[in-house]
């Protein structure tokens, strides 16, 4: 861990005023901030002083989703396997031709608790992957606007997100709706902490009365 306190400490003057990646200070600061507390605290005696800062309730707040998330996969893939099993036909999709291809015969099987897993992730983890990447170069395109750190509460928005909408959403779909519910439900008013929407909610609005 030194070694990397050590390399991040090198690498910070490309990105301080004056450096060569200044204007993306704010992505170095936020993988910075992420892995280690940050260099300038408060000290004051008008605030409370503790070692868990935003970044790391955050982070709490993200460990407590991951069974949410690891029951969301699991379930997605059950619901599938027990329509199927009842007599519904396997969707057309890519994730289908994967999925059958890895487990082979009787890979729709509603008892086999990893088919099961397996087969939601295929859903989910694509949806998860196109938030993070869409919703957070918007983060991070207003923090360069703005000139200040990356907010963390993306990290939850992120993480909430992919469990709100339905399973078979077309990514085109989850990019745009992440845009609105990043730029419309919390960028317009400040960011975090000044935003009277949830982010995600926003999001799952817009979707559900743009494209019902």
């Amino acid at each position: 861990m030194k070694a990397l306190r050590s390399l991040l400490d090198k690498q910070a003057k490309l990105f301080e005023k004056g450096g060569k990646l200044e204007k993306l200070h704010p992505l170095f600061e936020a993988t910075d901030t992420f892995l280690y507390t940050p260099g300038h605290v408060t000290r004051g005696p008008s605030h409370v002083r503790d070692a868990l800062d935003l970044k790391r309730m955050m982070g709490v707040v993200v460990l407590a989703l991951v069974p949410a998330i690891l029951m969301a996969m699991y379930n997605t893939g059950l619901q599938a396997h027990r329509a199927i099993a009842g007599g519904a036909l396997p969707l057309d999709s890519w994730q289908t031709a994967l999925f059958t291809k890895l487990m082979g015969e009787g890979a729709f099987d509603p008892g086999n608790v990893f088919a099961c897993f397996l087969h939601g992730a295929l859903y989910y983890l694509p949806v998860l992957i196109v938030t993070f990447a869409v919703g957070g170069n918007c983060e991070v395109l207003f923090a360069m606007a703005r000139k200040h750190e990356v907010n963390e509460g993306f990290l939850v928005t992120g993480m909430l997100f992919p469990l709100i909408v339905p399973p078979t959403i077309p990514l085109w779909q989850v990019a745009l709706g992440i845009i609105f519910g990043v730029v419309i439900g919390k960028e317009i008013f400040g960011g975090t902490g000044m935003n009277i929407l949830n982010p995600a909610l926003t999001a799952r609005a817009f979707l559900f009365f743009a494209y019902p």
